[in-house]
C-alpha cells in the first residue's frame, strides 16, 4: 500500500500552518491612519505658511512634503496638474484628488493624507514605513527646500526636547551613603528640594514613613522618583537641629547647565547650553564667584562646544553683565518675528575683566552671548571663528504631540552684522598655532592687535553676504575644536589691562581708522 498520500497530507498540513500565521501578520499590519496625517500637516502647513523667510504657498509646500512618497518608494510619485493631485504609479495614475483653495491649509493636509493613503495601500514599502514614517517622510522632503534648523519631531523625540529644555519631573535630590547613615549627596538649584530649604549633608531617616536604616541606597534613590505633581514626605535632621518632616511635591528640575570653579584667582563659568533655567543659574554662579574672598581678578565663560539653546536664556545671562545696550536684533518676514532684545539688568561683576571662550563649535545662542559682550565692549572673545548660525526658530506642538521647528527670523548683532553664516569673530584667534597667537599676545601689550582689519570687516558686513566674503573673513580665524593656549590667552589678558583694553572693539576699531555703525544701527 503507497504512503505518498499520507505524506502529501501531513506536507499540505504543515504548508497551511506556515502560510496561516503569515497571512494573520500580514493582515494585522496596521492601516495608514489617514485622520492623523491629515491633521498633522494641516496644522503645520497652516503654521509655516505666514512665518517662512521667503513667501511660499501651500499647494507649493504640500507638493514639496509629497515627494516624501517618491523618497520611500520611487516607483510612486505625486504633481500637481489642472487643479489636480495625482498620484502615479508605473506607467499610471493611480489616484487624483481635487486641489483644495490655494489658502485652505487645513484642506490640503486632507488631500495630501489622501493621496499618502492610497499610496500606503499601494506600496510595501509605505507599510513598512507605517504612518510615522510616511508623515516624517513628509517634513523630510519639504524641509530639504528651507535651511537646516527647520525640522520636525516625532512625538517620542518632542518629549525627550521637552524634557531637556524644561527638566524632568522630580525632587532634585541625590542621596549618598556615610557609613550606615543615608544622607542629602547633592540638591539641584531651583528644584522642590532646594525650594524647600533641603541642604546636602542632611540625614535623611524616612521616607513616606519608611526608615531609611539598612536600606539600599539604589532602592531608596528610586522611592523619590514619581509622577509630577505627586507628594512625598522626607523626615531629615539637620546637623545642628532636630528632625523634622517636609512634604515636597514632584516638579520640573531644571537641567543644570552652569558650572561655576576658581582656578588661581580667576572665576570661571563653563556654560554647556541655554536652557528654561540657565538665566538664573548663570546670575547664580557668577554672584558667587565676585562675592568670594579675595575677589577675582577676572571672570572666564566658557561657551566651548556650547550649541545654544533658548534665545531669552541667552539674554538674561547677558543682563547679569550689562546694564544698558543692545543685546540682538531679529528680523523676519511676519512682524511677530521682529524684536530688539535690550539689556536691562545690572553688571554684578563690577566691571571686572571678562573673557569668553569659544570654538568652531559654538552656536546659537551661545553667539549671541559672545557677540553682545564683545560688541558692548564688556568682553574680549578668545577662540576660533564660531559655528554661524543666526537664524531664530518658532516652535509649535502638532496634534499627537510632534513639534515643529521653523525658522522665521534671522539674528544680527549690536553693531549691525549678521551671525547667520559668518558667525562670532574672535578678538584673539587661537586655531592659527600657538606661535601666532603668542605674537598677538606680545601685539596687544603694546596696544595693537593683529586681527584689526578682519575684525573692522566683520562689523562693517551687512545681510545678504556673497558665500565667497564669508568664507574669506572665517579664514582669517578658521573654525576649529580643540585648539590649545585658550586658557593661557585669557590669564595674560586678565592679567594686563593694557593688553585686555587694546583687544576691546571699540578701541580696536577706533584705532584701525575703520569705526563701523554705533550699537543702534539697525543693521538691515
Amino acid at each position: 500500500m503507497s504512503r505518498r498520500p499520507a505524506r502529501s497530507f501531513w506536507r499540505a498540513i504543515t504548508l497551511l500552518c506556515v502560510v496561516l500565521p503569515l497571512c494573520g501578520a500580514y493582515a494585522a499590519a496596521p492601516a495608514f491612519d489617514q485622520a492623523r496625517a491629515g491633521a498633522v500637516w494641516g496644522a503645520a502647513l497652516a503654521f509655516i505658511a505666514p512665518r517662512t523667510l521667503e513667501p511660499l504657498s501651500i499647494p507649493q509646500m504640500a507638493v514639496w512634503g509629497l515627494s516624501g512618497i517618491t523618497a520611500l518608494d520611487p516607483d510612486l510619485s505625486v504633481q500637481e496638474q489642472a487643479g489636480k493631485l495625482l498620484l502615479y504609479g508605473p506607467n499610471r495614475v493611480l489616484f487624483a484628488a481635487a486641489a483644495p483653495p490655494p489658502a485652505d491649509a487645513a484642506a490640503w493636509g486632507d488631500a495630501c493624507a489622501a493621496v499618502a493613503a492610497h499610496a500606503f495601500t499601494a506600496s510595501p514599502a509605505l507599510a513598512r514605513a507605517g504612518t510615522e514614517g510616511v508623515i516624517r517622510s513628509f517634513f523630510d522632503e519639504l524641509f530639504n527646500h528651507f535651511d537646516p534648523y527647520s525640522r520636525y519631531e516625532a512625538p517620542r523625540e518632542a518629549d525627550e526636547d521637552r524634557a531637556m529644555r524644561l527638566g524632568h519631573a522630580g525632587l532634585g535630590l541625590t542621596l549618598g551613603r556615610e557609613g550606615s547613615a543615608i544622607l542629602i549627596a547633592r540638591v539641584a538649584p531651583s528644584g522642590p528640594a532646594d525650594q524647600a530649604g533641603m541642604a546636602p549633608g542632611m540625614a535623611v531617616l524616612a521616607i513616606d514613613g519608611t526608615a531609611t536604616a539598612g536600606q539600599h541606597l539604589a532602592a531608596l534613590q528610586q522611592s523619590l522618583a514619581g509622577r509630577l505633581g505627586s507628594t512625598i514626605r522626607i523626615t531629615v535632621r539637620p546637623p545642628t537641629s532636630l528632625p523634622q518632616t517636609i512634604r515636597l511635591t514632584r516638579g520640573l528640575v531644571p537641567t543644570q547647565s552652569v558650572f561655576g570653579a576658581m582656578d588661581n584667582g580667576i572665576g570661571v563659568i563653563r556654560v554647556i547650553g541655554f536652557d528654561h533655567d540657565t538665566g538664573e543659574q548663570f546670575a547664580g554662579a557668577l554672584g558667587a564667584l565676585v562675592s568670594a574672598t579675595p575677589e577675582p581678578k577676572g571672570i572666564v565663560i566658557d561657551l566651548r562646544g556650547n550649541r545654544g539653546g533658548v534665545l531669552r536664556q541667552s539674554a538674561l545671562s547677558v543682563d547679569t553683565l550689562l546694564g544698558h545696550g543692545t543685546i540682538i536684533r531679529t528680523i523676519g518676514r511676519d512682524p511677530a518675528a521682529d524684536k530688539l532684545f535690550h539689556a536691562e539688568g545690572a553688571d554684578i561683576a563690577h566691571g571686572l575683566p571678562v573673557i569668553i571662550l569659544v570654538d568652531g563649535a559654538t552656536a546659537s545662542a551661545a553667539e549671541v552671548f559672545s557677540a553682545a559682550l564683545a560688541d558692548n565692549d564688556r568682553a574680549v572673545v578668545v577662540g576660533s571663528a564660531t559655528l554661524g548660525k543666526g537664524l531664530v526658530q518658532s516652535l509649535t506642538t502638532l496634534p499627537g504631540g510632534g513639534e515643529l521647528y521653523v525658522t522665521w527670523s534671522r539674528m544680527i548683532a549690536p553693531r549691525g552684522w549678521p551671525l547667520q553664516g559668518l558667525g562670532v569673530f574672535p578678538q584673539v584667534c587661537v586655531s592659527l598655532g600657538t606661535n601666532v597667537l603668542d605674537q598677538q599676545i606680545a601685539a596687544l601689550k603694546s596696544g595693537d592687535n593683529m586681527l584689526a582689519k578682519p575684525l573692522a570687516e566683520t562689523r562693517a558686513a551687512r545681510a545678504p553676504m556673497p558665500l565667497a566674503e564669508v568664507l574669506a573673513l572665517r579664514d582669517s580665524c578658521p573654525a576649529t575644536v580643540g585648539a590649545n593656549g585658550y586658557f593661557a590667552a585669557a590669564t595674560a589678558l586678565i592679567d594686563d589691562p593694557a593688553a585686555y583694553h587694546a583687544a576691546l572693539i571699540r578701541p580696536l576699531l577706533a584705532a584701525s581708522g575703520n569705526p563701523p555703525p554705533s550699537p543702534s544701527a539697525n543693521g538691515t
